[in-house]
């Protein structure tokens, strides 16, 4: 049974797994383009981050961004290669949507890549009821980013 734990960056697994994570973004998109967060931005107060975990073992993370005004951000959502393709990524999605309800967010946002590389996140938040917009908070239009939003 997959649980979702809150908190998690003081762990090694969970700092490797993030780190893969930003090696995979600088690998498949132009350092300018690249938005995922280190492990000290996610420290940021405005941000909550939470784990996915099966018998104690890391299968995932994502991270929620207050950005005001009833609007929140997902960030550093990543699977590990062991948990894809497992519903890993709907359990982590689903559980940050339901954390930005019970926050009162009205609106969740998103920022991913245009490469093929990015294709399965993309079905993965549209299957999801998330739509294209405009860039949203401090992001600017990026042929190399696709925005996305959804009400809550």
């Amino acid at each position: 049974m997959v649980t979702v734990e809150p908190g998690g960056l003081e762990r090694d697994d969970v700092r490797a797994l993030l780190s893969e994570h930003l090696t995979d973004m600088f690998a498949t998109s132009p350092a300018e383009s690249v938005h995922a967060l280190d492990l000290d931005a996610l420290r940021h107060e405005a941000i909550s981050f939470w784990t996915a975990r099966e018998e104690g073992r890391l299968l995932g993370c994502g991270a929620l961004k207050d950005l005001g005004s009833g609007h929140g951000e997902i960030k550093s959502m990543r699977t590990s290669a062991l948990a894809r393709g497992r519903g890993v990524a709907t359990t982590l999605l689903e559980h940050l949507v339901r954390a930005s309800r019970d926050r009162g967010f009205t609106r969740l946002s998103l920022e991913t890549g245009t490469q093929p590389y990015f294709a399965p996140a993309r079905r993965l938040y549209v299957r999801h009821g998330f739509e294209p917009c405009e860039p949203f908070a401090d992001y600017a239009l990026d042929p190399n980013s696709v925005f996305l939003t959804r009400a809550i």
